[in-house]
């Protein structure tokens, strides 16, 4: 049995009652254990359009991994937007799982998520209205869970579903209207569907929202009134509550925003109002829960994780304008790396990801256009990575992607459109792949993700939307080297 932790009702009266939990030490997944083993590398470097979906206008998005396949949301022009799954350039193929709305009419699948061997998310039959549904893969296999919206009702505004201790955990309401918007789990199975708390009593709504697993916890924001919280649970009845924040001139959406783990930190925005936003850090008590400092301007943004610090782009309220920061959880530990683009301009760092221990991000100094640079955050260690594209014009790299210590990413050449690269973190080994609209014209890549031993992706052809797969394994495996 989970024991209750201390409830929000009780609000800021218990803050100093509500006791740590000692954390548990998530699992490893076997497959990814296994997988990870050896080095990574394309096997080649011309990416094979996988099917093509149809002569209609397609729309391939969603792309979410699975066990050995790949699931997304597409529309091939005859089915509408349903679930598919590919097995990239191996196996079955891509194929549609099933038409839950029967013929041009669209389910519309959003929310993707993996919990173990199923894949949850959100779907309209077009009979029974919006509602959470399961697969395994199959048609058969794939089926309504449970009905918990009333036909014409939308989940709450950026929900996310989350996986957490092998169980789905989402926001929603029932449809004989008897709660509000409450905290809801499910093992897949309609008895095994159930609130798990109704934190504001009756018909009331706590809207809980941005869910994030961290240091064996799930934290989430709800609201109530004026009022809108950080809070951490254990998957059961009782929240700690970690933070309010009270202002009514802002939207409750946009208070408590953009969670990011960090070891046993976890870093998080608030909005002080419409111009600014201040940086916190929480270690899971309210009494470790502090403000960093604040950002004029454009919101911190592109938050990742590197050696027990957290890496982001900000400051473009300040005299150097936007450039990457970093921080180690204390306010003198928060600082700008470098002043990449001396003056008020800002190099505006974006895209960042993580590789081989190293920082990759996107930023113009003025002087090499928009291009891939890297850190190992020391300023000296702040470098340009490399000039693709010689001069002020840039190559304007987009979408990086670190998949087992290689990075995936668009650039755009003189006479090449935007189109796919891979590097393995060296200057010599960044190249691009094959291009997939040849000439001046662009295929725009983007959603760079790894299945089984494929690397998938989308790109624009005539058609619309495709997907793409290249051969990506442990080096051994590759039927031909580089």
């Amino acid at each position: 049995m989970m024991k209750p932790l201390c409830r929000l009702p009780l609000l800021l009266g218990l803050l100093a009652g509500c006791a740590p939990l000692v954390a548990e030490e998530p699992e490893p997944s076997g497959e990814e254990s296994a997988l990870s083993r050896g080095e990574w590398a394309p096997c080649g470097f011309t990416p094979s359009r996988l099917r093509n979906l149809g002569a209609a206008r397609v729309d391939v998005h969603d792309l979410v991994h699975g066990e050995g396949v790949l699931y997304f949301a597409a529309n091939d022009g005859v089915h509408g937007t349903e679930l598919w799954k590919s097995s990239g350039t191996q196996g079955a193929g891509t194929l549609l799982v099933r038409d839950i709305a029967r013929g041009p009419e669209s389910s519309g699948p959003t929310e993707l998520t993996r919990v173990g061997d199923r894949l949850f998310f959100l779907a309209d039959d077009d009979v029974r209205g919006r509602a959470l549904w399961v697969s395994d893969g199959t048609e058969a296999g794939t089926r309504l869970v449970k009905r918990v919206l009333p036909i014409g009702a939308s989940f709450v505004e950026n929900q996310t579903l989350v996986a957490y201790e092998n169980r789905l955990y989402f926001s929603t309401v029932v449809p004989d209207g008897t709660d509000g918007y409450e905290l809801w789990t499910s093992d897949g199975t309609e008895a095994g569907t159930f609130m798990v708390e109704d934190i504001a009593p009756g018909q009331a709504s706590s809207f809980p929202r941005r869910f994030i697993v961290h240091d064996g916890f799930l934290f989430f924001v709800i609201s109530m009134g004026d009022e809108t919280w950080l809070v951490r649970g254990d998957g059961g009845p009782g929240i700690t509550p970690l933070l309010e924040v009270h202002d009514g001139s802002l939207t409750e959406d946009t208070l408590i925003f953009r969670m990011k783990s960090v070891g046993r930190k976890l870093f998080f925005l608030v909005a002080s109002d419409d111009n600014e936003a201040s940086l916190y850090v929480t270690e899971g008590t309210a009494s470790s829960t502090r403000r960093l400092r604040g950002f004029p301007g454009r919101y911190p943004h592109d938050l990742v994780a590197l050696h027990g610090r957290l890496y982001f782009s900000a400051g473009a309220g300040l005299p150097e304008g936007e450039e990457l920061w970093v921080s180690d959880g204390t306010p003198a530990g928060t600082r700008r790396v470098k002043d990449v683009r001396p003056g008020a301009t800002g190099s505006e760092p974006a895209a960042l990801a993580v590789a081989g221990g190293q920082l990759y991000f996107t930023a113009d100094d003025g002087t090499h256009g928009r291009e891939l640079w890297t850190s190992d955050g020391t300023a000296r260690g702040t470098r340009l990575f490399k000039d693709l594209v010689p001069g002020a014009e840039g190559s304007s790299p987009a979408n990086v992607t670190s998949i087992q210590d290689r990075l995936f990413f668009s650039a755009t050449l003189a006479g090449r459109g935007a189109e796919p690269w891979v590097s393995d973190g060296t200057a010599a080994g960044t190249r691009a792949l094959d291009e997939l609209a040849p000439g001046p014209a662009t295929s725009s890549p983007r959603d760079f993700i790894r299945s089984g031993w494929d690397v998938f992706f989308t790109a624009e052809q005539a058609t619309g939307r495709e997907l793409f797969a290249l051969p990506f394994r442990p080096e051994a495996h590759c039927e031909r080297k580089r």
